[in-house]
């Protein structure tokens, strides 16, 4: 089964696809978390995006594209990237993106993906439709003022990559790690004039993209601003219900 969750940053979406895909064996793709590792790798795709994604602003329809569909193969969730307009193979931009490291690909296939992230436009779920098939989509509805105060008190692990929120899920000392003892550091795309930036741009991209499935009728919709709990319970729901 192949399902994208989308929802503004801060909405949940990453949380919840991290706990579905454990329950029911789908490969969890984070875009964002793809880009940042670029970043932290400092490879050609890493300093292209980096600017992107400190400022807030969306990384370009085609570099994002060729990015899902070398994860998609390198775990084997897609056998070939087909170009429906004539049949043919259609090849990367090996100069706009990075293949994945060579353990993912040797990975064993799950039953399915959940895409976190992506797609964010119109052109990005054409493109998409080209490769693979949907079966649904899941939009985390979520007030703006909850996500603002979600992203702002969000922090990161630099050392073990472990989540924090220092008003629902604080560490138990003083911004330290609980697994590692590393201090912990807020992302620069987590500072509130870039989180209002990169939530004002998502939503003038979301609604397009919600009508293109709401026509398809595998669009279904979640407050996100519901606690952690309740939320998964709906989504397995849905998810049940289209087994």
């Amino acid at each position: 089964m192949n399902i994208i969750f989308l929802g503004a940053p801060g909405s949940g979406k990453g949380t919840q696809a991290t706990k579905i895909a454990n329950d029911f064996m789908l490969q969890h793709i984070s875009s964002g978390d793809i880009l940042r590792d670029a970043i932290m790798e400092k490879t050609p795709l890493g300093k292209k995006v980096k600017s992107h994604l400190e400022s807030g602003t969306l990384v370009p329809d085609r570099i994002m594209s060729d990015i899902i569909s070398q994860r998609l193969m390198s775990l084997r969730l897609i056998h070939q990237k087909i170009d429906r307009r004539n049949g043919s193979p259609r090849p990367f931009h090996s100069d706009e993106s990075e293949r994945v490291h060579s353990d993912e690909s040797e990975q064993a296939p799950r039953s399915g993906f959940i895409l976190d992230g992506f797609p964010r436009t119109i052109e990005q779920a054409k493109e998409l439709e080209k490769i693979t098939e949907i079966d649904f989509v899941v939009y985390f509805k979520c007030l703006f003022q909850t996500i603002i105060n979600r992203l702002a008190k969000r922090r990161i692990c630099p050392k073990c990559a472990k989540v924090y929120n220092l008003m629902t899920n604080p560490p138990f000392h003083d911004e330290i790690c609980n697994d590692c003892g590393a201090k912990l550091i807020q992302r620069k795309d987590d500072q509130e004039l870039v989180v209002r930036k990169r939530v004002k741009i998502y939503e003038t991209q979301i609604k397009p993209l919600l009508n293109f499935y709401r026509k398809k009728s595998i669009l279904h919709e979640l407050d996100g601003s519901l606690d952690q709990n309740n939320v998964y319970l709906k989504i397995k729901e849905v998810f049940c219900l289209k087994r």
